[in-house]
């Protein structure tokens, strides 16, 4: 937890923050409690680790690598399996606003986060938005692990949603698998677009068979 506050503090830091270390290093760890939140079974704090580390491995694809990070410290803040749509996307966003303005970060570079955070609802970043790509690339990363990390990752993804019955759960999970699918690209980044696009698909394939969910 020490090495993530480091970070959090760096790149808030970087991202013009104007508060005391104490002050940033308040709001870091009210995000880690909410990133530590007992239902969450993928939404984790190994999750943000995760996203952090690709981040960090392909920051030279960012035009503003700091702001990716807040984005990735900011965009599953707030995660409630019981909400719809893209309420959780944008509870998160209206929460990393209020936390980085309160550290002094200017507010073109909140106002940035926010984009950024918002658009992993969809994962749809445009071809020039670099930060937005690699932002999206890191948060779909898991979908190109191997098979078993894989369904590790859809099986938790499967206990976050324990109160929906089997039935109403595949098809929606479902539901959610087309669309990645639909995706001209899952990737944008070089790396990830050269290792990671073939082996994502073809574990989304997997999934999506073994749910029995007809087209």
């Amino acid at each position: 937890m020490t090495g993530l506050l480091t970070r959090w503090r760096t790149a808030a830091v970087a991202a013009g923050a104007t508060r005391d270390e104490a002050t940033i290093t308040v709001a870091g760890a009210e995000l880690l409690q909410r990133w530590r939140e007992s239902h969450r079974r993928y939404h984790d704090v190994r999750h943000l680790a995760a996203v952090l580390a690709v981040v960090d491995e392909a920051a030279d694809h960012a035009v503003r690598p700091d702001l990716v990070r807040l984005a990735a410290w900011c965009h599953d803040a707030v995660y409630d399996p019981r909400a719809g749509g893209d309420a959780n996307e944008r509870a998160s966003a209206e929460l990393g606003a209020g936390l980085l303005t309160g550290l002094g970060i200017p507010a073109e570079a909140v106002a940035e986060v926010v984009r950024l955070v918002l658009l992993t609802a969809g994962h749809r970043a445009a071809p020039e938005d670099r930060d937005g790509a690699l932002l999206c690339d890191a948060d779909l990363a898991i979908l190109a692990a191997p098979a078993a990390g894989y369904d590790r990752y859809a099986a938790a993804i499967r206990a976050e949603y324990a109160h929906v019955p089997d039935s109403s759960f595949r098809a929606g999970r479902a539901a959610v698998l087309r669309n990645l699918l639909a995706l001209p690209a899952l990737y944008h980044t070089p790396e990830l677009t050269r290792r990671g696009e073939r082996p994502a698909r073809a574990n989304l394939r997997r999934e999506l068979a073994g749910l029995g969910v007809p087209d």
